[in-house]
């Protein structure tokens, strides 16, 4: 194991095949640029093809994150299978860090997308302070269970490949990391929420998109739509792998951000509407669920160990998702604080930002734009799922994009039926939040993180040295142990209370399999005209 600074110029791609190459990579002569070259001499330069399928870069990451701040510390082989399947998988091996950003790019504003039409909803169970405060708390200690993970991977993959393992044909997952460094139980449960989180992320997707659509069209009800988009959201069993969605990761990017702008600037010329009032927080109850919707926003550390798999240097992920994270907070933070603004004590009763919003063509553009994102989206939640079920069927090497669509179907349908029985867009996001966010995103990183480095000579010999703000273990156990304590009390405990009886409460208004959620009543000819609101 080399330690330290040299660990670092080990953990880098050789783009030659020979031990020459190989050598001079560890012993850090020969740049990324030279491996890029010769990366891109291997696969044909620079094309249209290039550029709107393949990516990987530092830029590519920092898109994605700002993209997805998903969703999916997973178990799939996902970031180099369409275009990577014949070259060595090891330290010394993997693409340039500018080459794998964009998995990072498309990573943060995802599970943004999702959340950014909620998030005046839980600041109007919170309150403006409340809100604020959160959003910032739970975006570090979103990033600090980020960075866990990187060591965590950064420690696994230093040990096998000590022990001459070969990453050949293979990327890492997140479940491989806890087995190799914990055991099978710690795999097994990892497994279990990732795989749980991942299919309510896709089911919130589909939710999304039919809540969504609904302020464009409205002679169908929202159930229709999640019919007919969960028939569209199936053609993403067609798509091979992540890195096959860069083009729409960048576009995603410009998607979210001005979904977000808009909805500031409506918020802010709209004005307060007559009457407002600001009673949040309110009760415990709205309090929690609230808050627990903010926990789900900053827990998407999606595909985060397959992203650092694809990077020359992964110990620069940590960086990424921290910039990325504060750039989510230029999102979301003056589109929910301006929101709750202007609207008040209405959008508990309006989970979705746009239904409060006046119908013109910058609305509908925000609604066409994010409609788009949660179809990509849910392609993305989706694809860890599709990669699991092909493991499990023995179908994962099989080459043919056809058989892998037909193969993958089954994974679409329980995701659609979910959608249509839970149609509770906004408290479903809570739901998820305290029940599978907490212990995905929170919990098992921190406590993955003490139990890995619990001895003396796995602190000596550790592939990671503590960061310089935080220079000792024992202060970085404290800061663990405070990650687990906070989420298990507050995120699953009192968010798990109050998020279960909100949803509870869903459902004993609108049943299950909900025609049309929070939709207003609508007015049929010869009916009579609602009476004119009263000042």
């Amino acid at each position: 194991m080399v330690p330290g600074e040299h660990a670092e110029d080990a953990i880098v791609a050789d783009a030659g095949n020979g031990k020459d190459g190989e050598v001079l990579r560890a012993m850090g002569i020969g740049g990324d640029d030279d491996a890029e070259r010769q990366l891109q001499q291997g696969d044909g330069g620079f094309g249209l093809k290039s550029f709107l399928w393949h990516g990987g870069s530092v830029w590519d990451a920092w898109f994605s994150c700002a993209s997805n701040q998903v969703r999916v510390l997973c178990c799939h082989r996902c970031v180099m299978c369409c275009m990577d399947r014949e070259r060595p998988r090891r330290l010394e091996d993997g693409l340039s860090d500018h080459r794998c950003g964009y998995y990072l790019r498309f990573f943060l504003v995802s599970q943004v997308a999702q959340v950014l039409l909620t998030l005046p909803y839980s600041f109007a169970q919170l309150g403006m302070v409340s809100g604020v405060l959160l959003q910032i708390f739970y975006g570090l200690m979103g990033s600090w269970t980020a960075y866990l993970i990187s060591v965590l991977y950064v420690e696994y993959r230093a040990r096998k490949e000590k022990e001459g393992v070969s990453f050949k044909n293979h990327v890492i997952q997140w479940f491989e990391v806890l087995d190799g460094l914990l055991g099978p139980y710690w795999k097994a449960a990892g497994l279990a929420f990732n795989c749980t989180f991942l299919l309510f992320g896709s089911v919130i997707q589909l939710i999304a998109c039919a809540s969504n659509i609904y302020y464009i069209n409205d002679r169908l009800d929202k159930r229709t739509w999640t019919y007919i988009f969960g028939a569209c959201c199936a053609t993403t069993v067609f798509i091979p792998s992540f890195h096959n969605y860069r083009v729409w990761s960048f576009l995603g990017l410009g998607m979210t951000t001005y979904t977000a702008w808009y909805i500031t600037i409506a918020a802010a010329v709209h004005g307060k509407v007559d009457g407002v009032t600001h009673s949040g927080p309110d009760k415990l109850v709205l309090y929690f669920t609230g808050a627990t919707n903010i926990l789900y926003t900053f827990g998407g550390h999606a595909v985060t160990v397959e992203i650092m798999h694809a990077m020359w240097k992964p110990r620069k992920f940590k960086y990424i998702y921290l910039l990325a994270t504060l750039y989510v907070f230029t999102l979301t933070l003056p589109s929910a604080a301006a929101m709750y603004w202007a609207f008040g004590d209405a959008l508990l009763t309006h989970s979705n930002a746009f239904s409060l919003l006046p119908r013109n063509g910058w609305r509908d553009a925000a609604v066409i734009l994010m409609l788009i994102h949660q179809f990509i989206t849910f392609g993305f939640a989706c694809t860890p799922l599709y990669f699991v079920w092909e493991k499990v069927v023995g179908m994962h090497e099989t080459r043919s994009v056809c058989l892998r669509a037909l193969v993958r179907l089954p994974i679409v349908v329980p995701i659609w039926f979910l959608a249509i029985i839970f149609p509770f867009f906004g408290p479903i996001n809570s739901a998820v939040g305290a029940l599978l966010v907490s212990f995905t995103v929170y919990v098992i990183p921190a406590l993955a993180h003490i139990l890995t480095y619990r001895s003396a000579s796995a602190r000596l010999n550790a592939a990671e040295k503590p960061p310089s703000f935080l220079p000792s273990w024992s202060g970085m156990f404290v800061v663990n142990a405070f990650v687990v304590a906070w989420v298990l009390v507050v995120g699953f405990g009192l968010g798990g209370w109050a998020s279960v009886t909100n949803f509870v409460k869903q459902i004993d208004t609108f049943g299950l399999f909900a025609k049309c959620y929070q939709c207003p009543p609508k007015t049929h000819p010869g009916s009579p005209l609602p009476a004119p609101p009263h000042h």
